[in-house]
């Protein structure tokens, strides 16, 4: 089969290579859309963990084109969402059905091959039917799920004012699930004047861009001066880790969606507002609970039939596999504004 094969840190290769038998507990996908993640640049960009050469993508859907002999929950034909967290299902956590902390779970698309492929194998375990639904917008229920997982265990209460500080696809996502939950105002918070005004057309209330308006006055001057009562980091940067403890009022929620991709170093003012206003300070991981892989993914699945999420509208750009490498040179070197990235392996 066709893949774009990484085999160094941003060098990628379209090539031909050999995909395993299938297994009998796998099934083939036949990929037709696979998301660019926002942790795949910053992979890119730093050190890559992983064995080379690898075939990134992890957030994909297809249809099955074969499966074992031992596969009763899927037939040849089933349009899929592939979920690419291979738990161990023998430690600690998994045992108590919280997947999401496995410690020895396996990857599609880091630690196996992925999307950026024109077949996977995978266990038949980890796929779900999305029936009639685009497999673009399949492709990104990984994603949705990310941002569910999060909003589900803020336990937000209706009626509640929220930040969301970065808006870009789980930024977004997370700002409609809030939506969903009951939030009564939200307020995005971003350095781009375009995603702030995507954010509004999305349905937020307000959005600050710090680099045009004092972040602390105008957060008072939106809630009378109490603060937020859940503020969200989907940055992954430094500067907005700390700003989401100096703007969540007393006994407030702070959710930490974003990752950390270097030490984080608290003002003194940041640190003492956890323990004067008795925050609560929740991480987030990954997207999964029991029964696996969770409601995250099932209730993704609903609402996206019912019309309750919006994603075409996040999806930006759509690049065939051999031009993988054009897709995150654009993304990682700005070349353009761009939101969700798709890579189309099996156009159709």
């Amino acid at each position: 089969m066709k893949a774009a094969v990484l085999h160094s840190e941003n060098h990628f290769i379209y090539e031909e290579i050999d995909i395993a038998p299938c297994q009998d507990d796998e099934v083939k996908i036949k990929v037709i859309a696979t998301g660019i993640c926002g942790s795949d640049t910053h992979k890119m960009t730093g050190k890559w963990k992983y064995p080379l050469p690898a075939v990134m993508g992890h957030e994909f859907s297809g249809y099955i084109v074969e499966k074992g002999k031992n596969v009763t929950n899927a037939a040849i034909g089933d349009r899929v969402v592939a979920i690419p967290f291979l738990p161990c299902n023998d430690c600690e956590y998994c045992k108590r059905g919280q997947f999401s902390l496995c410690e020895d779970h396996g990857m599609v698309g880091s630690k196996s091959f992925g999307g950026f492929a024109e077949y996977v194998n995978i266990e038949s375990s980890n796929v779900l039917p999305i029936g009639d639904m685009e497999f673009e917008e399949a492709a990104m229920i990984e994603p949705l799920a990310v941002a569910l997982h999060g909003v589900l265990n803020i336990h937000p209460r209706v009626g509640d004012v929220a930040a969301v500080f970065g808006v870009g696809t789980i930024g977004m996502l997370t700002i409609q699930w809030l939506k969903i939950a009951g939030a009564k105002e939200i307020i995005a918070i971003d350095l781009s004047d375009e995603k702030l005004a995507d954010a509004r057309a999305m349905g937020c209330e307000r959005t600050i861009n710090p680099l045009n308006e004092d972040l602390l006055e105008k957060i008072n001057e939106y809630t009378n001066g109490m603060g937020v009562d859940i503020a969200f980091e989907c940055a992954g940067s430094k500067i907005t880790q700390e700003q989401c403890l100096l703007i969540t009022r007393k006994q407030g929620k702070i959710g930490y969606l974003g990752i950390a991709y270097s030490d984080v170093h608290l003002s003194e003012k940041a640190f003492e507002n956890i323990f004067r206003r008795e925050l609560t300070l929740k991480g987030f991981w990954n997207s999964y609970s029991a029964p696996f892989p969770g409601e995250e993914w099932t209730k993704s699945i609903e609402f996206i039939k019912n019309g309750r999420i919006k994603l075409k509208e996040l999806i930006s750009h759509r690049f065939k596999l051999e031009d993988t490498q054009k897709a995150f040179d654009m993304m990682i070197n700005r070349e353009e504004k761009y939101g969700k990235v798709l890579i189309l392996p099996n156009e159709e």
